[in-house]
């Protein structure tokens, strides 16, 4: 449960930035991140989220602005002191040590008890479900048990803020969509503030309760899942997170009403979530496949494509349409299987009235 928007917040960023040896990494950033929130920093390989990540761990040093972990200002505190847990992509377990004796070591380098450390090592181990795993080598356990080792560590001192570095990239498919129920469950259960960083946009959508999506060192946009998803305020979150078909349109000057299009020839009126459009003239529209309609070749207000090529994925079928409207000339649309067209298919693409977004054109290239 996250807090309510009048609560201090777990984690504050006041105009953070990092540059090196004068490139710069991160722009300067403001950022809250509420007590018991999972929050994750989306975006591709060299966008800045990484080292927004170990700027919150003490790993780096800012070059300007302030960070507060509560109400404790500690820009200047060393790592050891911040009370964070981490979890890497690559888990650095020691390979020496048992798997108790991995998970106890934040705990021994802070002084516990033998007693207590004894306790908490068996209370992490449960919870990540590997209470009869303590006394192997990390060697011995699969890729998903090191994880929780690994994440069972970062627990048992129990962080005011958990961090998580893309941790699970080195897992196949099912067992990474398994480990990310788990985790958040977890993460739920204790109500613990948790920063996560990953490049797959589906992770993100699944498990965050907030997304900052970043790129070239900057948060581009900051919401919910169904927030960023439904609603992309930029022509890069637009493609960066989910499927996006981008049409070439030309917009027409507004007449007091939904907003009028001239795309591939065909005109349309269209109602945007967006508060603001851009300037009359060419524009890209975004629309997701989802939204789209499979028509009939021809049919009136429809845009004309040809089906390229049939995809078959289970319950449903991907159809790519040859489409000189399109950018990049292909369309993408969902069908039910059993409606899978052959490839030189003549069709139309009927546009939806309502959840489009018009952008810029030059923003392509932002």
């Amino acid at each position: 449960m996250t807090q309510d928007s009048g609560d201090p917040p777990a984690v504050k960023i006041d105009g953070v930035a990092k540059s090196f040896s004068g490139t710069v990494a991160l722009e300067p950033v403001w950022l809250k991140i509420r007590r018991g929130e999972f929050l994750t920093l989306l975006g591709p390989s060299g966008c800045g989220k990484t080292t927004l990540l170990n700027l919150i761990a003490g790993f780096l040093e800012a070059d300007g602005g302030e960070l507060f972990i509560g109400d404790d200002l500690v820009t200047q505190v060393p790592p050891h002191r911040r009370e964070i847990g981490i979890v890497f992509q690559n888990y650095a377990l020691f390979p020496h040590m048992s798997v108790a004796q991995n998970v106890a070591y934040g705990l021994r380098t802070r002084r516990v008890s033998r007693a207590e450390t004894a306790a908490r090592v068996r209370e992490a181990l449960e919870l990540v479900k590997l209470g009869d795993f303590s006394d192997r080598r990390p060697r011995q356990l699969s890729g998903g048990q090191q994880q929780r080792v690994a994440l069972a560590r970062a627990l048992v001192i129990r962080p005011r803020v958990l961090l998580l570095d893309e941790p699970f990239s080195a897992l196949d498919r099912n067992l990474r969509t398994a480990m990310q129920v788990e985790l958040k469950e977890i993460q739920s259960r204790l109500g613990l503030t948790t920063v996560f960083v990953t490049h797959d946009q589906s992770e993100a959508l699944s498990m965050s309760d907030r997304i900052a999506v970043m790129s070239r060192g900057r948060i581009r946009q900051i919401g919910t899942p169904s927030e960023i998803y439904d609603c992309p305020q930029s022509h890069f979150v637009s493609t960066f997170v989910g499927d996006a078909n981008l049409f070439c349109a030309n917009l027409l000057p507004d007449a007091g009403g939904p907003a009028t299009l001239d795309v591939g020839g065909t005109r349309t009126a269209l109602a945007t979530y967006q508060d603001e459009l851009p300037a009359p003239g060419p524009v890209t529209l975004f629309v997701r496949p989802e939204q789209c309609r499979l028509a009939a070749a021809g049919e009136p207000g429809t845009i004309p494509a040809t089906v390229a090529l049939s995809v078959y994925q289970g319950s449903y079928a991907e159809l790519h349409l040859d489409c000189a409207a399109a950018e990049g000339g292909r369309v993408m649309l969902r069908v039910p299987a059993s409606e899978a067209l052959r490839a030189g298919t003549p069709v139309g693409i009927g546009l939806p009235e309502r959840g489009p977004a018009i952008f810029a054109r030059e923003e392509a290239a932002a």
